[in-house]
């Protein structure tokens, strides 16, 4: 039987409060809304950043067996394109037509929370080449 799944959630348990409801009710549903809005540029541009981010970060968790900083590295790779994407597409300097006020809206939640995320995740990341590869809830 294998117990990953449950040592995971137990990393993710262990994690601060304020990040748990950062990640659980504000971070992943704003980066599924693209999924929302495929038939539009920013939700196609999120929708990718996003799967990218997934196809990366579960097998690093899978791995680490929690939370690990290393997740931080792909945020890093996915949303800096995608936040200079939605920049480009809010002006006007990208896409055909344009946006939407549902698309506009989107753009910006997916700039604003990506880009509070960033912080985090630049800082994460540091931590994590300078060493710090400890795993949240997880024996050291």
């Amino acid at each position: 039987m294998n117990h990953r799944p449950a040592k995971i959630w137990h990393s993710y348990r262990s994690l601060p409060r304020w990040v748990q409801v950062w990640v659980g009710f504000v971070l992943i549903p704003v980066n599924v809304l693209p999924f929302l809005l495929l038939d539009t540029w920013s939700g196609r541009a999120g929708a990718a950043a996003a799967l990218f981010v997934v196809a990366t970060n579960l097998p690093i968790m899978w791995f680490a067996g929690g939370m690990s900083r290393a997740m931080s590295l792909p945020h890093l790779l996915a949303w800096v394109p995608l936040e200079i994407a939605l920049v480009l597409r809010i002006s006007g300097a990208a896409g055909n037509l344009p946006p939407s006020t549902a698309e506009l809206a989107l753009a910006i939640a997916l700039l604003l929370i990506n880009g509070i995320s960033l912080a985090f995740d630049a800082l994460d990341s540091w931590r994590w080449l300078r060493g710090q590869r400890e795993v949240p809830g997880t024996a050291a």
